[in-house]
């Protein structure tokens, strides 16, 4: 057992090794916007049928509901969206490879463009172009036109996954706070749930985008809040 795990932890390493940024970001931005809307949405019912009603069994059942609904919802929407994306890099690259048999003196002029354009003298783009094209044409192509790497497609099931899980764990937290603490906190520890919730999330989203993690922290618990407000007034209608 412990043999197999090692193999399977070897070849998810060399996996990931050869895997392009936009491949490994794909995931833990599907990942990141599953968490947030799994937390917003999952407080935002909890709260609004918590002002509407006191029957505990029916805030949990309606909280429970809308996890499941948002997980499935989000995971079969970046599936769908990203099939796409994938779908139109391959139908790129099938285009391409046609293109590189019938008309290789056009690609060998936009390949020369692209240097072109970014200050190489013509004479020299021109010897760039054709020493590219002659030793990798595809991948020098799709490079050049789509910024793609040849067989580098981003997964759909890698997105779908990513945004299932994490959008069941982020709703799951504030359910969590709701049924774990006595009915007189119940309502307080689920909003400060969804604070640590927002925050962890906000804190993640800046860290693997290298931006301002402060700033993104705090417009996570300010969103959450404000939505726990507008979803608690709409409730009060009722």
């Amino acid at each position: 057992m412990l043999t197999l795990f090692m193999n399977w932890q070897k070849k998810r390493a060399e996996k990931q090794s050869g895997q392009t940024m936009e491949e490994r970001l794909n995931a833990i931005r599907a990942g990141i916007l599953g968490s947030n809307d799994g937390i917003l949405t999952v407080v935002g019912v909890v709260f609004s049928v918590a002002a509407a009603t006191s029957d505990r069994l029916v805030i949990v059942l309606a909280g429970l509901s809308d996890l499941l609904a948002c997980a499935l919802s989000m995971g079969s929407g970046e599936f769908a969206a990203v099939s796409s994306q994938s779908d139109s890099e391959k139908v790129a690259e099938t285009l391409e490879r046609a293109r590189l048999k019938e008309a290789f003196g056009e690609q060998v002029e936009t390949v020369q463009a692209f240097y072109t354009d970014r200050g190489v003298s013509p004479e020299t783009a021109k010897a760039i172009a054709c020493e590219l094209l002659a030793e990798k044409p595809l991948e020098t192509v799709l490079s050049v036109k789509y910024d793609m790497q040849l067989g580098h497609y981003v997964s759909p099931m890698s997105a779908a996954f990513a945004s299932t899980f994490s959008a069941a764990l982020g709703g799951a937290l504030p359910l969590i706070a709701l049924l774990v603490f006595p009915v007189e906190y119940q309502y307080v520890a689920a909003i400060l749930a969804t604070v640590v919730a927002s925050a962890l999330t906000g804190l993640l989203s800046a860290v693997f985008s290298q931006g301002m993690i402060g700033r993104a922290v705090w417009r996570n618990i300010w969103v959450g809040l404000v939505t726990i407000a507008i979803h608690y007034g709409i409730g009060l209608l009722f």
